[in-house]
């Protein structure tokens, strides 16, 4: 299964979002910057994380994004979700019932066993990925790396950070 680059850009979003003092917000365009990414891209995602209740936006000149749930409240299948949609990635469009000589409809009563076999790995997935929330994603085996990774996100967070009454 492939992911659009969208569910990538609005994981690392969320987890620089969960860097934030309690009180500030990051704007778009610097969520963009760090991340190398297209801001008007990412702003649609942005507004994906809004409308799931997993981020929320501060409108006005100062604003930006947030949080709007603790990181270990938000599950990477949240995340995925919002930006892909709830739709299952595989889609039974009935293929067998197709092509010459169709056999009669009381053969297809039974879901196709193709389609069985992929709703329940994908039922698989979808629970891994809800076992996981971005505050685990926020800690690493190696303390030279999360040493670095922190002292990057604090420099930058410092620097584009908006604090809100």
């Amino acid at each position: 299964m492939k992911l659009s680059e969208g569910v990538e850009q609005a994981i690392h979003s969320v987890a620089m979002l969960a860097g934030l003092g309690a009180n500030d917000v990051l704007p778009a365009s610097a969520l963009a910057e760090f991340h190398g990414v297209s801001t008007s891209y990412l702003l649609k995602h942005l507004r994906a994380l809004t409308d799931a209740g997993i981020a929320e936006s501060v409108p006005g000149p100062k604003g930006g994004y947030r949080l709007a749930k603790r990181p270990d409240r938000i599950t990477l299948l949240d995340v995925v979700l919002a930006i892909e949609g709830s739709e299952p990635a595989f889609r039974c469009a009935e293929i067998r019932q197709r092509g010459p000589r169709p056999l009669d409809k009381k053969f297809y009563r039974s879901p196709c066993q193709i389609n069985t076999a992929m709703l329940k790995a994908e039922q698989v997935y979808r629970a891994e990925l809800r076992k996981t929330v971005i505050s685990e994603l926020l800690v690493d085996s190696e303390p030279e790396l999360i040493g670095a990774i922190e002292e990057r996100e604090c420099w930058f967070l410092a620097r584009n950070a908006r604090p809100q009454p």
